[in-house]
């Protein structure tokens, strides 16, 4: 899943939990695209934070998802724009550790979206049935659409495991959504899946998601590819805030993030992967089955 991540170094005194002051913003931005297209999306936001928060702010770009788990775990990062499994991951670890507090909402309202098989046009796969015996990829473990429910929806479909040999040749991880997607147009892999919003058109990478942003970015021509699989809807990752920040800080970013359509829509097009309608307050309720 495209995604965004906040973070700040705190200046603690005595034995009192809840900081007072911080002294550095930390944008860590989960994994999708790579690194430096990850940095450009968000540009606009650390600018925005600077200016909001009033102290230096940072982006970073961990090499997959677990970097930011663990920043999130560990203190380092403050806010993130996690996938519904990344957030499992982490409440899983330390329900205490941060609170989500904001969804990306589609342009139809909803904040679902697809965990998308897709294979090359001219390679005669058109269905998952057409996979067997051939090299399927994931993208990275901790992902929600790149691996999560697939390894749980394509195995109830196929009424076999996603062990490599057992239905597909080969099971492959490839580290991101934009290198399953390169994979797949490359031939390197048969098939692979990655995240869309599943609405808009096929041609465009659909309105939102990982395919939309490799169009963006003229990575592939989506009449070179087609869509095999489709997972059931899933709930759409949150924006999540280290719960032990000061409650301004909370306050002021969840602002920010909630407004950023509205105030800046080419900013909210970058760091939302796409068309949407921005973000919208959301609990952790929502992610209970996840």
């Amino acid at each position: 899943l495209l995604a965004a991540a906040f973070a700040t170094t705190a200046l603690a005194t005595g034995a009192v939990a809840q900081t007072e002051a911080i002294s550095e913003f930390r944008i860590g931005i989960l994994g999708g695209e790579n690194a430096q297209d990850r940095m450009n999306s968000n540009e606009c936001m650390r600018a925005m934070t600077e200016d909001a928060l009033g102290v230096p702010t940072k982006l970073f770009a961990p090499a997959d998802y677990n970097g930011v788990i663990q920043g999130l775990l560990g203190g380092t990062l403050d806010m993130a724009w996690l996938g519904a499994s990344a957030y499992a991951a982490v409440y899983l670890q330390d329900a205490e550790a941060v609170e989500p507090v904001l969804v990306k909402i589609n342009v139809d309202g909803s904040y679902g979206y697809h965990s998308i098989g897709f294979a090359r046009a001219d390679s005669g796969i058109t269905k998952l049935e057409d996979v067997k015996g051939k090299v399927f990829g994931f993208g990275d473990p901790n992902s929600t659409s790149g691996y999560l429910i697939p390894s749980i929806e394509i195995p109830e479909a196929t009424g076999s495991t996603m062990t490599s040999g057992d239905y597909f040749g080969e099971v492959k991880f490839t580290g991101g959504h934009e290198q399953t997607i390169v994979a797949v147009n490359n031939g390197d892999i048969d098939a692979g899946v990655t995240w869309a919003d599943g609405q808009g058109n096929w041609e465009d990478g659909y309105n939102s998601g990982a395919l939309r942003k490799a169009v963006d970015a003229g990575l592939v021509d989506m009449n070179d590819l087609v869509e095999i699989w489709r997972s059931k809807p899933i709930p759409e990752g949150p924006v999540v805030l280290r719960t032990s920040l000061p409650q301004d800080v909370k306050d002021k970013m969840t602002a920010l993030v909630d407004n950023l359509y509205e105030n800046d829509p080419d900013c909210a097009y970058g760091v939302a992967a796409g068309d949407s309608l921005g973000f919208d307050p959301i609990t952790h309720d929502a992610y209970v089955s996840i």
